[in-house]
């Protein structure tokens, strides 16, 4: 699901858990998962999203936000 599309993108660096890589991931609950966001008000977190890291820092913790910002832009084939 996430290997495929960063290949695509050039993104050598992620889609797959491995050393050495950024490490995205979002561990959540298959029983709980939804999206909360509506037409009205669109900046709602999903339901049943646990935890969440960003190149192995977490930012999600027990669904609430760490305050930890450690993502960066990434520029396709397009952009360098």
């Amino acid at each position: 699901m996430t290997s495929l599309p960063a290949q695509v993108f050039g993104f050598w660096d992620r889609g797959v858990i491995r050393p050495g890589l950024a490490a995205d991931v979002v561990l959540f609950d298959p029983e709980r998962i939804a999206d909360r966001a509506t037409f009205e008000n669109p900046h709602q977190y999903a339901e049943g999203i646990r935890h969440v890291l960003v190149n192995g820092v977490l930012v999600i913790q027990d669904g609430q936000h760490t305050g930890a910002r450690p993502g960066r832009i990434l520029y396709g084939p397009g952009k360098r």
